[in-house]
């Protein structure tokens, strides 16, 4: 593609602004399924860290450390409920950026979803392990505890992926796909 062309499907051209309203309130119900999405993520990523890691997540330690004092252990509820707070909230900024994105037809919005759903999980780690872990808290894992970590969030990513891109574009109805029932 030359850059004429590029420019002829860039995002000034394809959308006007009369249809910045309608950008705008798909972003906006795309945040909402990411809100949703991420909490439901968030429950996949806890029932899938907490067998394995057997250890709070570090938004008790987090919460022990600057809004109630004591040990992290001392905080298993609010640090749960934390935790979901910033899935769900994390959801909803990957639903509108989701949104946001200009993409071809050649890949789906479900594989989408998943793509920049899994980058978007391991970014949230990186951020976790070097900001809130490291410098917020003085919490360095282990190489075990950090490849669950990173593991956990990557099915966090995954999920949140697959919750977004699944229902943002495509048919109303699942029997539009083609599917043949047996």
């Amino acid at each position: 593609m030359d850059v004429s062309a590029a420019l002829d499907r860039s995002p000034s051209r394809t959308h006007p602004d009369s249809d910045a309203p309608s950008r705008r309130a798909h972003a906006l119900a795309a945040s909402v399924r990411g809100l949703q999405a991420g909490f439901v993520a968030t429950l996949i990523m806890t029932a899938f860290r907490l067998p394995i890691v057997r250890s709070l997540p570090p938004s008790a330690h987090f919460w022990a450390t600057y809004v109630a004092g004591g040990e992290a252990e001392d905080h298993t509820i609010p640090g749960l409920v934390l935790h979901l707070a910033y899935g769900t909230v994390s959801g909803a900024i990957f639903g509108g950026l989701f949104a946001a994105q200009d993409a071809e037809a050649a890949i789906e919005a479900e594989q989408r979803g998943l793509l920049w759903g899994g980058v978007y999980g391991l970014a949230l780690s990186a951020f976790g392990t070097q900001i809130m872990l490291k410098d917020r808290l003085g919490i360095e894992l282990d190489a075990d505890e950090l490849a669950l970590f990173h593991a956990a969030h990557l099915v966090y990513g995954i999920s949140l992926g697959a919750w977004v891109g699944s229902r943002t574009e495509g048919v109303e109805d699942p029997a539009d796909y083609g599917y043949e029932s047996s």
